[in-house]
Formats: C-alpha cells, sequence, structure tokens
C-alpha cells in the first residue's frame, strides 16, 4: 500500500510544513555546508567521547553546550520567519552571538582545576562576565528553539533567587547577589553544567542519534509494515496501525512530536480514508505518539535522568515503565475499537496489507540493532556503551543489506540529522541547569512541597466533613489531594516544555512533595513524569495534537481535547501505582498477587471509562448509562490492597 511506504523525502517534508516550530531558518550556500559539517563533526565527537574517550566531566559539558547553543543562533533566528519568502538569511549579530556562546561555555571547563577550584565561592570579575554572557544566551537560544514557555519559568526562578527576602511564608528566604547567583549556577555543577547537559551529551545524544540510523536502515518501516499485518484487517484497521506502529516507533524516538508526523504522515490520511473523522483520526495518532515518550526503553531520554537521580540501573527503570505503558496503549485502542464498531468501518483489504514474510524478508535485519540495544541493557551494560555498540551494529547492517543500503553520504547525513535533532532539546536541558541551580540554592523544592501538602491538607479537612462512617481518614484525604495538586501543576509546567526538560523541573519542584508523603522514590519520578508527558495532548498547548491536526487538516483545538480523552488511561494510570507499587515492577514489596489484582482491575476500569467516553458497547449507550459506567470505572481503577 503506498500511502504507507516511508519515504525519507517524504516524511522530511511533512515535518518541515506540520511540526511545530518556532522560528527555524533553512540554510543557504557555505554556511548550510559549514553547518552541515559542524553537525556532522558534533555526531562523531559524542561517539568518541561517550565511546572511547577519556575527556573531563565539566569539558565534556562544557564542549556540548558550546555545540548546541551555539548552533541554535545558526539555525533560529530571533523571530518567526515567514517561509514563503524565502529569506532565510543568518544576521551576522546572530553569528557573534554564537561565538560567545562556545567563547563562555568553553572558558570555564578550559582552566586547569588548581586554577578552577579556588574561584568557585570567590569569582573573579572574568567569570561573572562568562557567567552572565552564558546565562543570558542560554535563555535567548531556548526561547528561539523551543518558544517563550522555558524561558519564562527560567527568568520567574531567577527572580525568586535574588528576591527571596520579598516572599511570602514558606517561600521566603535569604536571596542571592547577581554574583552569587552567578558563581552557583556557572562556576558549580549544579547549574548550567549540571546533571542534565550531563545526561543529554552521555547518553541522550547517543540515543537519538541511535533512532535516526534506525530509521534510515528500515527499522521505521518494518514497524508500519508489522503494526499492519497484526491490526490493519481489523474493523477501523488504520487507527490500530497508527497505535501499534507508533508504540513501536517509540522504543527508538526521543520526541512525540517527531513520531506523530512521521507515522502519522501515513496512518492519518489512510484513518480518513476509511472513514475516521479528522479530528479523530489526528487525535489517535498524537495519543499513540505521545506514548512513545513512556514507552521503553528510551522514554524520551528521561530514563537516563531516573538513573542519574535514583541511582538505579536503567534495566529497572525499563521494568518498571513497561505495565503502565501497556496500559496507556490498552486504553487506546478500546477507545478505537469502539468507535470504529460505532461507524461501522471497515478494514484494510488483502491487496493493502503487506505480505508477514515479504516484511520480513525486506527488513528483518533492521530489527536487530534495537534488540542488541535491549539485550545490553538487560545484562547491566551502561546506556552509553549500549547505544554506541548499537550506532556501531546499525552502520555495518546498513552497509550490507540490501534494502535501504546505507552509503557513506547517508552516512554523514544521519550523523548532522542526528545533531540536528538535539539542538532544541539539547538547549533546553542547558536552561532547565538554571531552575535546578535554582532549586539547590534556596531549597525551593522542600518548600513548595511543605506548601502543597498544607494545602492539601486543608482541602481534606474540609471533605472530611462529608465522609460517612469514617471510610477515609485525614492522612488518606491528604495524600488524594496532594497527588491531585501535583498532576495539575505537572501539566501546567509541562506545556510548550520538551519531556526531558519538563521531567527534570518536575523532579526538582514537584518530586519533594511526594517524598514528604513517604512515596518510595522510583514511584513518585514516574507520577511527575507521566503528568510532565500528559502536556503534549493537554490543551491548550498540546503540542503533538496541534502537528497531527495539521496532517489531519482539523481544527486543532477539537484534536487536542479528543486525543485527552483517548489517553485517558495515562491520566489514572499514576494514580494506581501510587496506591499499588507492585504495577512498577521493581517498586519495594513488589507482590506478585497484588499486581495481578491491580492489573486486571484497572483494565476494567480503563475499558469501562472507553465505553463511558465513546458511547457505545455492542450498541449505543444512553448518556445516563454512560455517566453510570464512568462513575463506577473509578473503583476499578483504584486499586484495593
Amino acid at each position: 500500500m503506498s500511502e504507507f511506504n516511508i519515504s525519507q523525502k517524504k516524511v522530511s517534508d511533512l515535518q518541515k510544513k506540520y511540526e511545530v516550530k518556532t522560528n527555524e531558518r533553512e540554510l543557504k550556500n557555505f554556511l548550510k555546508s559549514f553547518a552541515f559539517l559542524v553537525l556532522a563533526l558534533m555526531s562523531v565527537y559524542h561517539f568518541y567521547a561517550s565511546g572511547f574517550g577519556t575527556i573531563r566531566e565539566i569539558l565534556h559539558r562544557g564542549i556540548h553546550i558550546s555545540f548546541v547553543v551555539g548552533l541554535v543562533f545558526i539555525f533560529y533566528s530571533w523571530r518567526k520567519i515567514d517561509h514563503s519568502k524565502k529569506n532565510f538569511n543568518t544576521p551576522f549579530i546572530d553569528i557573534i552571538l554564537s561565538i560567545l556562546v562556545v567563547i563562555s561555555a568553553l572558558y570555564l571547563p578550559l582552566l586547569p582545576p588548581e586554577v578552577l577550584a579556588p574561584r568557585v565561592g570567590n569569582p573573579e570579575n572574568i567569570d561573572i562576565i562568562m557567567g552572565s554572557f552564558l546565562i543570558v544566551l542560554t535563555l535567548e537560544a531556548a526561547r528561539r528553539s523551543i518558544g517563550f514557555t522555558l524561558p519564562f519559568i527560567c527568568v520567574l526562578f531567577i527572580l525568586f533567587a535574588i528576591f527571596g527576602p520579598y516572599f511570602p511564608g514558606a517561600l521566603k528566604h535569604g536571596g542571592a547577589s547577581w554574583v552569587g547567583f552567578v558563581n552557583h549556577i556557572y562556576l558549580t555543577n549544579q547549574g548550567i553544567y549540571g546533571i542534565a547537559v550531563g545526561v543529554m551529551a552521555q547518553y541522550v545524544f547517543l540515543f537519538i542519534l541511535f533512532g535516526v540510523l534506525a530509521t534510515r536502515i528500515g527499522l521505521g518501516q518494518l514497524f508500519i509494515d508489522l503494526a499492519m499485518v497484526i491490526a490493519g484487517k481489523y474493523s477501523g484497521g488504520p487507527a490500530k496501525v497508527a497505535i501499534f506502529s507508533s508504540a513501536f516507533l517509540g522504543t527508538i524516538s526521543g520526541s512525540s512530536i517527531a513520531n506523530t508526523v512521521t507515522t502519522g504522515s501515513l496512518t492519518i490520511p489512510a484513518m480518513k480514508k476509511v472513514g475516521y473523522p479528522p479530528h479523530f483520526s489526528g487525535a489517535v495518532e498524537a495519543t499513540a505518539s505521545t506514548g512513545g515518550q513512556i514507552t521503553p526503553p528510551i522514554l524520551g531520554a528521561a530514563a537516563f535522568i531516573m538513573v542519574e537521580y535514583l541511582e538505579v540501573p536503567l534495566r529497572d527503570i525499563l521494568a518498571a515503565a513497561l505495565i503502565p505503558a501497556l496500559l496507556h496503549y490498552f486504553g487506546i485502542f478500546i477507545m478505537v475499537h469502539l468507535e470504529a464498531k460505532k461507524l461501522g468501518l471497515r478494514g484494510l483489504t488483502d491487496e493493502e496489507v503487506p505480505k508477514f514474510l515479504s516484511v520480513v524478508k525486506d527488513n528483518w535485519l533492521s530489527l536487530a540493532p534495537l534488540i542488541l540495544l535491549v539485550y545490553l541493557i538487560l545484562i547491566g551494560r551502561t546506556p552509553d556503551y549500549a547505544a554506541v555498540i548499537s550506532i556501531i551494529a546499525c552502520i555495518l547492517i546498513g552497509f550490507v543489506k540490501k534494502t535501504n543500503r546505507l552509503t557513506i553520504k547517508d552516512l554523514v547525513q544521519c550523523l548532522s540529522q542526528g545533531a540536528k535533532n538535539t539542538l532544541a532539546v539539547g538547549a533546553a536541558a542547558a536552561a532547565i541547569g538554571i531552575i535546578v541551580g535554582v532549586v539547590t540554592l534556596t531549597g525551593v523544592g522542600f518548600r513548595l512541597g511543605y506548601v502543597v501538602i498544607q494545602t492539601a491538607g486543608d482541602i481534606g479537612g474540609f471533605f472530611l466533613n462529608f465522609i460517612p462512617f469514617g471510610l477515609l481518614n485525614i492522612e488518606d484525604l491528604t495524600l488524594f489531594f496532594s497527588l491531585l495538586l501535583i498532576a495539575f501543576s505537572c501539566i501546567f509546567m509541562g506545556t510548550g516544555v520538551p519531556t526531558t526538560a519538563t521531567y527534570i523541573i518536575l523532579v526538582a519542584v514537584a518530586a519533594p512533595a511526594l517524598t514528604q508523603l513517604n512515596i518510595e522514590p522510583i514511584v513518585s519520578h514516574f507520577f511527575v513524569f507521566y503528568y510532565g508527558v500528559l502536556a503534549d495532548i493537554t490543551p491548550p498547548v498540546a503540542l503533538a495534537a496541534y502537528a497531527a491536526a495539521g496532517i489531519a487538516g482539523s481544527n486543532p483545538f477539537k484534536t487536542g481535547n479528543t486525543a485527552f480523552k483517548l489517553g485517558i488511561a495515562k491520566a489514572l494510570v499514576p494514580f494506581v501505582f501510587v496506591y499499588s507499587p507492585s504495577l512498577l515492577l521493581v517498586a519495594q514489596g513488589f507482590d506478585i498477587y497484588i499486581f495481578f489484582q491491580t492489573l486486571i482491575s484497572a483494565m476494567i476500569g480503563i475499558g469501562l471509562i472507553g465505553i463511558s467516553f465513546s458511547g457505545y458497547w455492542l450498541k449505543n449507550v444512553p448518556i445516563s448509562q454512560r455517566w453510570y459506567l464512568g462513575v463506577n470505572s473509578l473503583f476499578f481503577i483504584a486499586p484495593m490492597h
């Protein structure tokens, strides 16, 4: 079926047309060639440094920042571009700013350790100047590449750090001078050179590069074809293909938007063809693609941040993520199936579905690098080692495959594209370092945790008066309303911010509240992570849904609302594993009986929600019965233990 064949040019053109962008330039002439070579060199450097090099940690992070933030000023304009006018010139001032980024990012790491150490806490004027340059330029790079939201949050945190004495109640603190602020953010490993940039430089870059190479050698096409073989012939087949293909692609994709435009360029037209409404077609693809952010082994790169924060093996993180991700896709599948039955939609014909043997024959080799990657992680190898070996496997297989054969030119293009795909999230990670630095400087995480718990306790005390027979106590209500407040805060904080950046913010400012409620760290981290990801399909800033709406030709807000409805399981599952941590498999006190009880109960509850939202079960369901099923579904989702 021609519309399900991945053409790299077709996907690239659709990404340019529909992907949510800010102000990216399309470079021309010498600057285009220069940037292409720098991007390829960036990939080569990271591959060497993570796989074979012995570069000092701060120098490695400084080189990463100089590449990422410096290139943002080359590729992104300070304002949105009218692409119809073909005006893509990079002004000289942006080249100057790019050079300033490189100088300020490398100045500190290139200082000898014996010179740098005495300056921490007692910076010289040149240190403050360089640090100020890097902080301001990092914020501007983030604004250009991902929009206004994250830099605005950063500025609020900076103001909080400096004007601490003027804040009320628990938020009041001693404050910091600009010199003290720059010292902490620039000269220590608690700020811009902190854990966010470190994980990006050491792990995430390699996995993004792996995803580009794996897709290039045919893994993306294999996922699409396998999804069609599995689900294409059933009622509403293209929508189910979208679910399976997006789930598969999510294993190697670090971006819900990239996943949406890649598979959506193929599945959305097919869904519309068999009769799904445009807004529903876009919503299915957006919701399924956002699920890629919670699907092992990459989790939108957040898995590697969790490894650093929680100090547990990556395989434990992947095991914990598995069942909740499957529940998310189960919820989408139920609603898609019911909608197809309700509308009487057909599946794909035999002619439209590829033959399994030909699918395997054409692209089976492209699956080997992913299997190798997962195997290396499961046996306990470090993520960077697993990624390096898997990248080598992609290259070797690409050179020997008959289909999707890789040439030297293709390899260099993949190296360049992989590096380019890291620019926006890399700039965001550097900006996130400012927020994390403010949190460690002021202790705001525990202060906000205290405020959340106090507020939740007050709300719980009010509702306690209406609870009969003492069924719940104040501790139960405080926990529930704390989770509710944190969930809303996470969705709000995640609007318009990349997954990895969202997670780091939320861990810094929301997870401490859950810790104070004696929730196990891995459970609290997954809770805030899930609700941060949910922002991609939650209006008014549902970036993945808006990208899908562009392809579907539907109303973006209506598509976003439908996507949120389809992803309701993702909104409820975090409450399930907070109350029953056994669902995460590796949480403390895992009990196989409680696990199966919770899993079966959650699946029944998600099924009832699907019936309630779709209004169909064998026949149309009256509105009163839909409300009844919706309310009762919550009793199944709330696990008993």
